[in-house]
């Protein structure tokens, strides 16, 4: 397959690829913010909490599984209330990883996909969750190791604080998020889920190229 031909197929692929995991809107004109520091959490990593459990904040936050296609990854999470009372919810998550070992992993979290992809970068609405509703956003990055010199960060363990300045929730990771030397994770703003979140296939799978069904999102 030529070079011009493979990009091709990876311009189809990415967006079916987002998709797929958070039914993220439709991407904004405007160049999507980054946070200016690194995240690195300072505390020992924290084994995620049973399904049913439901942590102090008030919120659950699970992983959906990933996606990947020649090299670009993705991965949804959803963010439940399990509380009794409503939850307000305006903005983009902030994950945080460690490594095998436990230590933390300097990443750079991108509002968006800037320098990751194309698109991805729809504003953030307010929401207000109910007791037992959802919201879902998604987590891309690129596999790519650019520089020798630099070893290449395997996260193993995840935290998301559900937006900035509030306590992380630990997540279960059934993969790793594998991203080479580039320091970069970019995450798209919560949407309301109306429906169950569709079932993507592990990471590592090829992505579809066909739309997802109507999440009435």
């Amino acid at each position: 397959m030529t070079r011009t031909r493979a990009g091709r197929l990876s311009m189809i692929a990415v967006p079916a690829l987002v998709a797929g995991c958070a039914a993220v809107p439709a991407p904004s004109a405007a160049p999507a913010p980054t946070y200016p520091t690194t995240t690195a959490p300072t505390s020992s990593p924290t084994t995620a909490p049973p399904p049913d459990h439901c942590p102090p904040g008030g919120v659950r936050i699970t992983a959906l599984g990933g996606n990947a296609a020649m090299g670009l990854r993705a991965m949804g999470i959803e963010l439940v209330n399990c509380g009794s009372t409503p939850y307000r919810l305006k903005g983009w998550p902030v994950p945080s990883l460690r490594d095998v070992d436990g230590d933390p992993i300097e990443v750079r979290i991108v509002q968006g996909a800037r320098g990751i992809t194309a698109g991805f970068d729809a504003p953030p609405r307010q929401l207000v969750l109910r007791p037992g509703e959802r919201a879902g956003a998604a987590l891309i990055w690129r596999n790519l190791v650019d520089n020798p010199t630099v070893p290449p960060a395997d996260g193993r363990f995840l935290e998301v604080a559900p937006v900035a300045g509030r306590p992380t929730v630990p997540v279960d990771l059934g993969s790793s998020i594998d991203l080479g030397n580039t320091g970069r994770l970019g995450v798209s703003a919560w949407t309301r889920r109306e429906e169950p979140a569709p079932s993507v296939p592990p990471t590592g799978a090829p992505a579809e190229a066909t739309p997802p069904p109507d999440s009435r999102l």
